[in-house]
């Protein structure tokens, strides 16, 4: 009798001959299609057809999609081998994703690409090589910047532009300063003319348009006291008697032998000193 010596080839599956069939070999087994393709095909995220063993499998993030499926989201134009961006389960080519979600630079108008460097402010958003001050064009970076009437300045630029220059120094005043005769200083520079204290919060007052402190005004300018030769300050009520030119103090208006009071009272002079009538009558 004869032997049919042909071996078997038959799907893994179904069990049915694949002489002359196409199959698929999966793990060293052979399927037909039909079975190949219930068991291992992937559903096409957009059709939701199983992705045949005929046809290429595009996957991204554990999805799939056949390839004339593998399209933009918005445009429906072909991703295949193109850049893409992913928002909401949606594919979108970078111009879509741009046009819907990136945001527009606030000096050239253009888009900010997805990834690159931008910086923002109150809402708005620049390139960072768009982000520059108004006064010297330089990119402000991760500089301090100040921002004035809807433009931008680096610290230097806002200061040579706004800022109030010290009378003294020449140099901006960017806090607290001083205002005298209607001109600005900074604290640190207004100082006495002579023994160069700060003034400021001090009480002062000045002279052929310099400014002293009372103590360096008193020394240079006040009138001497012929009884004790200290200065005459007229700041604070300070009383003082005068005749023929010389001034004293109240409280140094006194006889020179007896030490009495003159004040309000009749006196004698006998060379740079005054005497009471009692102590002057021997004269």
């Amino acid at each position: 009798p004869d032997t049919n010596m042909t071996e078997r080839f038959d799907c893994h599956y179904c069990k049915e001959s694949l002489f002359g069939k196409k199959y698929i070999l999966k793990e060293d087994s052979p399927y037909c299609v039909k079975c190949y393709e219930n068991l291992y095909s992937n559903t096409c995220e957009e059709c939701k057809k199983p992705i045949g063993a005929d046809c290429k499998d595009l996957s991204y993030k554990d999805r799939h999609w056949h390839e004339t499926c593998f399209h933009c989201f918005q445009c429906k134009n072909s991703l295949v081998d193109k850049p893409f961006a992913a928002k909401e389960e949606h594919l979108l080519c970078t111009d879509c994703y741009s046009n819907e979600y990136s945001s527009k630079c606030n000096e050239c108008k253009k888009t900010i690409m997805p990834g690159t460097r931008k910086m923002e402010y109150k809402g708005n958003s620049w390139h960072e090589t768009c982000f520059i001050c108004c006064r010297c064009q330089q990119p402000i970076g991760t500089k301090s910047f100040i921002p004035k009437d809807n433009q931008n300045f680096c610290v230097p630029c806002y200061e040579k532009q706004f800022a109030m220059q010290c009378v003294q120094c020449k140099k901006a005043i960017t806090t607290g300063g001083v205002t005298y005769r209607e001109q600005p200083w900074h604290k640190e520079c207004f100082v006495c003319t002579g023994c160069k204290k700060q003034l400021s919060g001090q009480r002062f007052t000045s002279r052929d348009e310099f400014a002293y402190c009372l103590s360096c005004f008193c020394n240079l300018y006040a009138k001497k006291c012929a009884g004790c030769t200290n200065p005459i300050s007229g700041v604070g009520g300070t009383k003082y008697i005068s005749f023929e030119e010389r001034q004293w103090h109240n409280d140094c208006f006194n006889c020179k032998k007896c030490s009495l009071s003159l004040v309000g009272r009749g006196f004698l002079t006998e060379r740079d000193d005054i005497l009471c009538p009692e102590c002057g009558k021997d004269i």
